[in-house]
């Protein structure tokens, strides 16, 4: 896959402090247009953080982010939303009461354009509205193939099958940046293949099959993706930025990073 040369999204002298514990340290990272950039480090390096801090969720004490040359540094999550920036959690946040149809659907409210008052006045345009936010989301299940737990409670549903949820209600957002904390933490290794697989067509696009939804007809300009999975790092994505202890020790490609001593030990764990 070819990566763009435009920056996407610009991530400036960032710095994290929680008390006396500094888990981001000058952080600077340049994430292009047409890329999947992997963000890896043993735990507690900062990756969390860093996804937390673009995504809004951790206001940086230092540091700028910009998004297409804008400031986003302390916009709110809902704001970023609308902006095309989504994201998944390392641990699964969902309505777990609500079922795998209603938890996307709740996703797409943030881009609705209809308030109560005015779909209270005007049926036919909520109405309107409403029918096209569905045909999305009936778009997103059948591009990951979740129309047999469409009815289900999400809290009943395996491990698994909760992350293909949360990577949908993600989706809904109909992201241009796509932040992947961990998305196949937990997973055996059929399910890993089948969120690889997810994560590639996604990148790439998927054309006239899915005509009515922009993230999955035109594809996701870049990805950052946190992975602890070497072999599926290695496979899948163009570029990867080291953090240990929450400085960055490396950037470069897969083969790059694979041979460089300082993050062999720092977190590859082996000997070239």
């Amino acid at each position: 896959m070819e990566t763009g040369s435009e920056v996407t999204l610009r991530i400036d002298k960032l710095s994290l402090s929680f008390g006396g514990v500094r888990a981001l340290n000058g952080v600077s990272v340049d994430v292009r247009n047409k890329e999947i950039m992997a963000l890896i480090g043993p735990n507690g390096a900062g990756k969390t953080a860093l996804l937390n801090c673009i995504s809004g969720f951790y206001k940086p004490q230092e540091g700028e982010i910009y998004y297409n040359g804008q400031k986003i540094t302390r916009m709110r999550p809902d704001k970023l939303a609308k902006i095309g920036i989504a994201r998944t959690f390392q641990n699964i946040e969902l309505y777990t009461g609500l079922s795998t149809q209603d938890n996307i659907m709740a996703a797409r409210h943030v881009l609705m354009k209809q308030n109560f008052v005015t779909g209270g006045l005007y049926l036919g345009p909520a109405r309107k509205e409403e029918i096209e936010h569905r045909k999305v989301v009936e778009e997103i299940i059948d591009f990951l193939e979740i129309a047999s737990i469409r009815k289900k409670i999400v809290g009943l549903l395996p491990y698994g099958m909760r992350k293909r949820v949360e990577l949908a209600r993600a989706l809904a957002l109909e992201p241009k940046v796509l932040l992947l904390d961990e998305p196949m933490a937990g997973m055996n290794l059929e399910e890993k293949e089948d969120i690889a697989r997810f994560i590639i067509d996604l990148f790439e696009g998927q054309g006239a099959t899915y005509p009515d939804t922009a993230v999955l007809r035109d594809g996701i300009g870049c990805i950052i993706l946190v992975e602890h999975d070497m072999g599926v790092v290695m496979d899948i994505a163009n570029r990867v930025v080291v953090l240990d202890f929450g400085c960055k020790i490396g950037e470069g490609t897969p083969e790059e990073i694979s041979t460089n001593p300082e993050i062999i030990k720092a977190y590859l764990g082996k000997e070239k």
